[in-house]
């Protein structure tokens, strides 16, 4: 390990461009080895195929019941009274939230909806402190939406400030930088400025769509306060592609619907949580790490990350189990909501460029962060991000080939049962999808409108029957692009999606 230290450091180009080719090399070696392999050895690829299929029926039931599970939770979050619990802690009033919302091109109407759903916080708003990170590059549509939010919600907040990020030489467009921009603006005016104790201060980093539940910072505080690891935590609630549900076409219907109920999986599993897109940490924390990197893209779990190893693996992340309702991908017209939703899934598929990032910081990271903590956390976000684009190929058409491809395999006993075998346990797992469609029927907003067709619902749970060609179209195509990009050294650039403005209310 020292050895291959020594070489990392001496040949950092060397070593970064290696970690970029290693994602698409593994993504496409295990796409087409079913293809070549059904040829060569295809025994081998049998098996392999077999195992990716129980690896598969694993993940699903896993998912399934961890949604279930969610489920539950969820319901009891929303109707508890937190701020009862929150009273109970002496310094609680002590206690201020600072939320970023990085904007660029965002519609007036929606920057006011994420706004009026902070004004309803059920812990008092006077505590909680909105910063608008602007880009400058937008320019003058940029000052007059500024202008019009302070003069309507100035005076709802402890304050409501406004920043414009500037183009700086060395940083990368997006998110993470301007985020980053206006986190260390805010802490300047709250801390420096106004002596505020950085010790009892959160910073929240919410999507300019994202909309909170009235009791999130009520939850949060509570959390924050019980917590003796609250300076090494990030919280994060589940996000919900729910706003606009309803307007978008169908298959982007299904991907956002089904999106939102992994999503109600994925933060009941700790093991494996990470912290995505709208989260909170202590101000203290990100201060202590020197905020969101300006030179990336990803940004939720490079920070993640950057913690991790900062501070010797001691980084956590809480589930709070409320809802963070979000919009799907929606432009003007139905192809152009399609490709915008490829190429939502393509930016968060860019996240496997962090491998060069993590792989490195694993390595180089020695005995101060405990080896086995930091592997498993590692081999976790690679087996997310390199089986990304594979899944699909796998479970779709891996089974046909070998038989298809190879006559003489096809007369052998395992050749006559393959299909047979990996169809019987992929049919298991359509217990899990029955759960998804359960559960999404349950959680997202029903229809407006009072003349509603009777078939409507049942319409709603044959949506699902797409779910293929869904996973398809808006999850391996997307993650291949991204991995063979990274792969090729064909860096993509910080693409901001068209915006539809919410529907009046």
């Amino acid at each position: 390990m020292n050895n291959l230290r020594t070489w990392m450091r001496r040949h950092p180009v060397k070593t970064k461009r290696a970690l970029e080719i290693l994602p698409g090399f593994v993504s496409w070696f295990l796409i087409l080895f079913p293809v070549w392999g059904s040829i060569v050895i295809p025994q081998i690829v049998a098996y392999y195929i077999i195992a990716f299929s129980v690896y598969w029926f694993y993940r699903s039931m896993t998912t399934a019941a961890m949604s279930v599970l969610g489920y539950f939770k969820l319901r009891s979050y929303q109707v508890y009274d937190w701020m009862g619990d929150v009273k109970l802690f002496p310094d609680w009033k002590r206690v201020h939230h600072i939320v970023v919302i990085p904007t660029y091109k965002e519609p007036l109407p929606t920057l006011k909806r994420t706004l009026d759903k902070l004004a309803e916080q059920t812990y008092p708003v006077k505590h909680i402190h909105v910063m608008l990170s602007f880009e400058d590059r937008e320019g003058k549509p940029a000052r007059e939406k500024a202008a019009e939010l302070i003069k309507v919600y100035r005076k709802m907040f402890g304050h409501l400030w406004v920043t414009y990020h500037p183009d700086l030489p060395g940083e990368v467009k997006g998110k993470s930088s301007n985020t980053s921009w206006g986190a260390k603006e805010a802490k300047r005016i709250l801390v420096d400025t106004e002596g505020r104790n950085i010790d009892y201060i959160t910073i929240t980093s919410e999507d300019a769509d994202a909309m909170l539940h009235p009791s999130y910072f009520a939850c949060l505080t509570y959390h924050f306060l019980d917590d003796p690891n609250r300076y090494t935590t990030i919280w994060q609630a589940i996000l919900m592609f729910y706003n606009n549900i309803w307007r978008v076409p169908l298959f982007v219907r299904v991907f956002s619907s089904s999106a939102s109920v992994m999503l109600l999986a994925t933060i009941a599993r700790k093991d494996r949580l990470i912290n995505f897109s709208t989260y909170t940490a202590s101000l203290k924390m990100i201060d202590a790490i020197g905020y969101w990197d300006v030179d990336v893209i990803p940004e939720d779990w490079r920070l993640f990350f950057k913690a991790f190893f900062s501070l010797n693996g001691k980084v956590t992340v809480e589930p709070l189990y409320l809802p963070i309702m979000a919009d799907a991908a929606e432009a003007e017209g139905v192809v152009k909501t399609y490709l915008n939703q490829y190429e939502q899934v393509k930016r968060w598929a860019w996240g496997v460029s962090d491998t060069p990032y993590i792989v490195s910081r694993w390595i180089m990271s020695g005995n101060e962060v405990p080896f086995w903590d930091k592997t498993i956390r590692v081999f976790r976000v690679l087996e997310d991000h390199f089986l990304w684009p594979v899944n699909w190929f796998a479970i779709t058409l891996g089974a046909l080939l070998p038989p298809l491809l190879n006559q003489n395999f096809a007369r052998t006993m395992i050749g006559k049962t393959l299909p047979q075998v990996t169809s019987a346990i992929l049919t298991v797992c359509l217990l899990a999808l029955l759960v998804m469609v359960i559960l999404n029927f349950r959680l997202r907003p029903r229809r407006e409108g009072r003349h509603i067709p009777i078939i409507t619902p049942l319409w709603e749970i044959f949506e699902f029957v797409t779910t293929p060609l869904v996973g398809l179209l808006f999850t391996a195509l997307p993650g291949i692009d991204a991995h063979t990009r990274l792969m090729l050294g064909k860096y993509i650039e910080y693409r901001v999606t068209e915006k539809v403005a919410p529907e009046e209310t």
